[in-house]
């Protein structure tokens, strides 16, 4: 298949939100140019968040919708989407995320400048979660006068991956993460990270966010996000807390993809395990 000049095809996977997905897919499309094609994947069979989705398919920019009545997660979708789409540029967009107008216009023109550029993405945090003695770090000037703080990986929402990387590194692994996916990408020789200065994707699931729906620890153990279940966390103020060191770790991380690789990566994980075992905790933890 070949590649279309310029094209960005952007994956939305929904299930079960139907308003964090109206404002979501909304201003996805309202983003849009000429050269950009929404595709939405729909989990479930929620029928109000469904009612939401078909409501937007008529907009030019809204290209393909497919239904899954089951509820797969992250890598059965990406790598349909990929498969599928023929864009020069790949992107997916969360469904209780907002992205600005100009957001993917102002990263392709980046791509353009630096055919190195692998995934570079906006960023989901807070400024109060800027650390400038850490990004300054690893923040630096690429052709075109395009700034990224390096990183092996950005979040799986609100990047923009040039097709050549996804053609040379692949698909998804079995049981591989985003992040491990794009770590991968960085060790064959492609450049990730987050534009700089930073392009805000608005996080609707952060507490802290204005449209946040969330506002009681028992809606919270009702509608927890994965990651949210796999460390525990079982009240707000610990996932705002999460929310905030997630951001502390990845300004912190070591931009060498290969400091995540291979047997540095096997040490850090004995490193973690240990931690757990003598019952070190993250900041977050300590959160009531």
């Amino acid at each position: 298949m070949g590649i279309a000049n310029d094209t960005i095809d952007i994956l939305m996977i929904t299930y079960n939100r139907a308003g964090y997905t109206k404002r979501a897919l909304g201003a996805l499309l309202d983003s849009c140019d000429g050269n950009m094609r929404v595709w939405v994947w729909h989990n479930g069979t929620h029928e109000p968040t469904l009612e939401i989705v078909r409501s937007y398919q008529n907009h030019p920019h809204f290209h393909h919708l497919e239904l899954c009545p089951e509820n797969k997660k992250l890598r059965e979708p990406t790598n349909w989407f990929w498969k599928k789409s023929d864009g020069a540029y790949v992107s997916k967009v969360d469904d209780d995320c907002i992205l600005p107008k100009g957001w993917s216009q102002t990263l392709r023109r980046a791509h353009q400048d630096n055919p190195n550029f692998g995934a570079i993405g906006t960023w989901r945090f807070l400024e109060e979660d800027f650390v400038p003695n850490l990004a300054g770090k690893k923040t630096e000037t690429f052709n075109g006068g395009h700034q990224l703080m390096k990183n092996p990986w950005v979040q799986g929402s609100g990047y923009l991956l040039r097709r050549e990387c996804q053609q040379q590194v692949g698909y998804i692994k079995e049981s591989e993460s985003f992040p491990g996916y794009l770590i991968r990408a960085g060790c064959a020789g492609w450049q990730n990270g987050w534009y700089f200065p930073f392009i805000r994707e608005e996080h609707m699931d952060d507490p802290r966010s204005k449209h946040c729906e969330i506002k009681t620890d028992e809606k919270f153990m009702e509608n927890r996000p994965l990651s949210a279940i796999n460390d525990n966390v079982t009240t707000l103020a610990q996932w705002a807390e999460r929310v905030k060191y997630m951001a502390f770790l990845v300004q912190e991380a070591n931009p060498d993809p290969k400091y995540h690789s291979g047997w540095r990566k096997k040490i850090k994980g004995v490193k973690s395990r240990t931690q757990r075992a003598l019952g070190i905790k993250p900041k977050w933890r300590s959160a009531k």
